[in-house]
């Protein structure tokens, strides 16, 4: 069932990812060699909940049978993790980039928003694999209006990324939001232009791209969290949340913060 939201909904839903956003621009501080991703995960949490929110990752039922729920309120995916890495002590190094999701819960309405960090002084190979997924998800929402549809979305990632040499992940995609974390309509990084569910004004949804820098094949790791690449190349995420409202697309997070700590890298 997909929830289209009302003006005062889509507000709510905004000021949830901007708390996400402000959220990763305090982890953009301290992303560096040397510091854990647990170090991160605790900032984090005590971030969101010192915002009056609650982490929503914390606690989230596996989607395997007898696997733990997920343990942190970040996801920080280093270098082959795509998606879904438990934070650990093992510190960050120079050259290493990192993938940092992030969700809340505020005034009963959910956020959002991932982005790739790169720690030290990157390659500029895998900068141009960052560059490449950050822009792709820019595609993506720019296709995002009413009348146009699902595929839309996941053809801009794809015409954009694949030309390029790179890998799109299938298996793993973004979704619609709002008072729940993953709602309908789920939203591919792939697809056909003119396919799937139409647009319309009042649809909110997580755009998430999801690109490696070589075979788009993944595997899970013991933990049944973790996502890696088979052949062990980097990947990137980047993610915004978007409504679709008065006739185009909506931003509710946003990268501006982050990147006002980080500079523009790549």
């Amino acid at each position: 069932m997909i929830y289209l939201k009302t003006e005062e909904e889509i507000e709510l839903l905004r000021k949830a990812n901007l708390l996400v956003s402000a959220t990763l621009a305090e982890i953009a501080k301290h992303v560096k060699p040397g510091v854990s991703t647990r170090q991160l995960d605790t900032l984090a949490e005590q971030f969101i909940r010192d915002h009056g929110a609650i982490p929503t990752f914390k606690g989230f039922p596996a989607s395997f049978k007898d696997a733990d729920p997920f343990p942190a309120s970040l996801c920080t995916s280093v270098n082959e993790c795509v998606v879904h890495g438990i934070p650990t002590d093992e510190p960050l190094r120079d050259g290493d980039i990192v993938s940092v999701d992030c969700g809340t819960l505020l005034n009963g309405f959910c956020g959002d928003s991932a982005y790739t960090f790169c720690v030290g002084e990157v390659s500029e190979e895998v900068k141009g694999l960052l560059r490449a997924t950050k822009d792709s998800l820019y595609k993506a929402i720019e296709t995002a209006l009413p009348g146009r549809r699902i595929g839309d979305i996941g053809y801009a990632v794809q015409s954009h990324c694949e030309p390029l040499g790179y890998g799109v992940v299938r298996e793993f995609v973004g979704h619609g939001i709002g008072r729940e974390m993953h709602e309908d309509p789920a939203v591919p990084n792939y697809g056909r232009p003119g396919t799937g569910k139409q647009l319309k004004n009042g649809l909110c949804i997580a755009i998430e791209p999801m690109i490696t820098l070589g075979s788009p094949e993944i595997g899970l790791l013991p933990d049944q969290w973790s996502v890696i690449t088979r052949d062990r190349k980097p990947a990137a995420h980047f993610e915004h949340t978007i409504a679709i409202h008065n006739g185009k697309a909506d931003i509710l997070s946003t990268f501006d913060i982050i990147e006002e700590i980080e500079g523009h890298l790549y």
